[in-house]
């Protein structure tokens, strides 16, 4: 999306190691948090988002998309399907 294919392996590699703005940062590891350890999170998580700046619609939007993709690998995963090949055979 950014054209910036040294960036986007960097994210892929370690976004933590990446050159990204603070409160692009900020997000990332918010979406890491909730990822890893969802039952951990607090208000404080988002209070941290919006002292960067994101305004409630941009947190909410992050933690929709971040749900999702857990909800979706964990059904993947719970179902024994592989993606590549789901995706390689026009999802079907």
């Amino acid at each position: 999306m950014t054209g910036d294919e040294g960036l986007a392996e960097a994210l892929a590699d370690d976004y933590r190691k990446a050159e990204v703005p603070p409160a692009e940062r900020a997000l990332l590891d918010y979406a890491v948090k909730l990822t890893r350890e969802p039952w951990a999170m607090t208000e404080d998580d988002v209070a941290a988002l919006r002292a960067e700046g994101w305004s409630d619609t941009a947190v909410l939007d992050a933690n929709l998309v971040t749900g999702y993709y857990a909800f979706a690998n964990r059904l993947a995963d719970g179902l024994g399907v592989e993606l590549e090949d789901f995706w390689s055979e026009g999802g079907e």
